[in-house]
């Protein structure tokens, strides 16, 4: 479950708000840092943490745990951006075994716009 969003790291792109297929986070307002609004909705799909640029989101492994260890001993940990560098996110196409994983961020984002506009279409109807 999405456990730490480091204000200190984060750049406020809202990149984890546009990845997140169950929209865990609301976005900042001009110049601030998007909020972990529903962290109960998280699916524990590492999406937003690939997304993010700087390294600054953490999800917990466990999906049911929202609780993150002190600032400090995650930064000293080195699992800040490791799922990226575990499953190669940044290396090229031809890099390994888990390519289609890093097209799977767009797909969902594409799934959720669909949803939406079904959503709207039923309560539009009624």
């Amino acid at each position: 479950m999405i456990a730490a969003l480091l204000a200190e790291r984060c750049t406020g792109c809202n990149a984890c708000v546009e990845q997140c297929p169950t929209r865990v986070f609301e976005p900042g307002e001009a110049g601030c840092l998007p909020v972990i609004a529903t962290p109960d909705a998280c699916q524990t799909c590492y999406l937003c943490e690939l997304a993010c640029p700087v390294d600054a989101l953490w999800v917990n492994p466990d999906a049911q745990d929202g609780s993150a260890p002190p600032l400090a001993e995650l930064i000293a940990s080195g699992q800040l951006g490791r799922v990226k560098r575990d499953h190669g996110w940044n290396a090229p196409l031809d890099a390994g075994r888990l390519d289609a994983y890093r097209l799977l961020g767009p797909l969902l984002g594409e799934g959720v716009e669909i949803a939406d506009r079904h959503y709207h279409h039923l309560t539009a109807a009624r």
